[in-house]
């Protein structure tokens, strides 16, 4: 499968993690998928790196040496700063709570998976609607259907407002920013997770279910096809505006 859809310049994420086989763990990663990142061990070289480069998202390890990721978080909130996800190897939900009251966008406990680290990254980028650095990604065009972000409807080709809970939003949006890739079952459930805690076990089948019937009662095609036991296909050329 191959990934299909157009962007401009690639997004740039900034890792700031003393662990530094950690660091270069994720960052191989990213930059396998398209990123440009940039890579820091303390808070300082951080903030020297967010004033040299523009930044889209910084994904900041709570325990630094010298200044923690928190003080760096209240730092980097600011508006037109970048998104902020923040990693840590401590469950304590008061810290999950102190850092989202900080600025942060997100909160994930260590170690992190790969793919589920670039989820993150990309839904981050949806929800501040910035699919690539200098040009908003607002909206999806695909197999006729528009997906306006902002406004959490799908138009179908006909014109018909398609209205999307955001469990279907997360959903749909992931699937076409990995447009003819196949997204694994587990990935989109930890991302429906993000917007619906509540969502268990099959809940995300469920959303798919759903959402592929608002799509399919619109066209002859399939759009949303299923590798079983794997995950999630969105089988159509993709356009990000």
């Amino acid at each position: 499968m191959r990934h299909d859809v157009q962007t401009s310049q690639p997004a740039v994420v900034l890792l700031v993690e003393d662990d530094r086989d950690l660091r270069q763990e994720m960052a191989g990663y990213l930059e396998s998928q398209g990123y440009v990142v940039h890579q820091a061990p303390s808070a300082v070289e951080a903030r020297e790196l967010i004033d040299a480069h523009p930044v889209d998202v910084a994904v900041l390890d709570v325990n630094l040496p010298g200044e923690d990721g928190l003080s760096l978080c209240r730092r980097l909130a600011v508006d037109g700063g970048p998104a902020i996800l923040m990693l840590s190897a401590l469950g304590d939900p008061v810290d999950r709570i102190l850092g989202l009251e900080l600025g942060a966008d997100d909160y994930v406990v260590k170690p992190i998976p790969p793919r589920e680290l670039l989820a993150r990254v990309k839904a981050l980028m949806r929800r501040r609607g910035a699919g690539a650095r200098g040009a908003r990604r607002s909206s999806y065009a695909f197999a006729g259907f528009r997906l306006d972000l902002a406004a959490r409807q799908l138009t179908a080709p006909n014109g018909m407002l398609l209205l999307l809970t955001r469990g279907e939003l997360s959903i749909l949006s992931t699937l076409l920013e990995n447009a003819q890739t196949v997204v694994p079952r587990e990935d989109l459930l930890r991302i429906v997770r993000g917007e619906e805690p509540e969502v268990v076990g099959r809940g995300v089948d469920l959303h798919i279910s759903r959402l592929r019937r608002k799509i399919e009662a619109q066209t002859d095609q399939e759009i949303i096809k299923t590798y079983r036991g794997v995950g999630y296909v969105l089988d159509a050329r993709v356009v990000a505006q």
